[in-house]
């Protein structure tokens, strides 16, 4: 089996576990969820909560959007050079697109209640993990064409960050702990897909150059 045909596969794959997931827990918090809920208590209220106000304010939907912008503007850039990489940082702007609307996307149909009152009704997946993952699995991308030495540093980066932003998440007791796995499993579902599609993966040895 080719490699793009494996990450096909396993974006199927997640994406299946992603609605399955949701169907099971939309109705119910199931036992992990709910014993978290049960952990945590009030203590998003305290100082546990103020830490994760401030992790949430940092890893948040802020972040790929800053990241879009930033794309947006070296591509237009690059353009104007008539530098082979704006292909690339088109199609990675793209993939990015396409990773963060999944929680746009997904909460309405699954319209799961979150554990606690929140302006935003819908629960699963988490906005917040979905934004992070989603910058994360793009930059990833990227590094692997233009920057393949520094592809394991971001990757490392990336999960660290999808981490945090889960515990904060959950920690605020805005979001169940499937919320935030949920989110994850769309995110790499749709990045495989749809960077098989886009001709992102898989990456070419040695980056852009060896490509060209």
């Amino acid at each position: 089996m080719t490699t793009a045909r494996s990450n096909v596969v396993l974006g199927a794959v997640l994406l299946a576990v992603f609605v399955a997931l949701g169907l099971v827990v939309r109705g119910s918090p199931g036992v992990v969820d709910d014993a978290l809920r049960e952990t945590i208590g009030g203590q998003w209220q305290g100082a546990v909560g103020t830490v994760a106000a401030w992790v949430s304010l940092v890893l948040g939907p802020p972040l790929p959007v800053i990241t879009g912008v930033a794309l947006i503007v070296v591509t237009v850039r690059l353009r104007q050079l008539d530098d082979p990489r704006t292909r690339t940082l088109l199609r990675v702007l793209i993939l990015l697109v396409a990773c963060r609307i999944t929680s746009v996307v997904a909460k309405p149909i699954f319209a799961r209640d979150r554990p606690r009152t929140y302006p935003d009704a819908f629960s699963y997946p988490s906005g917040h993990v979905a934004s992070v993952a989603s910058t994360g699995f793009a930059l990833a991308v990227l590094c692997a064409w233009l920057y393949p030495h520094l592809v394991r540093l971001v990757s490392w980066l990336a999960v660290v960050a999808t981490a945090l932003a889960a515990a904060a998440r959950v920690a605020l007791a805005v979001h169940w702990l499937t919320d935030t796995v949920g989110a994850v499993l769309a995110v790499g579902g749709v990045g495989l897909l749809v960077g098989v599609a886009l001709k992102l993966l898989p990456p070419p040895r040695g980056g852009v150059a060896s490509a060209s």
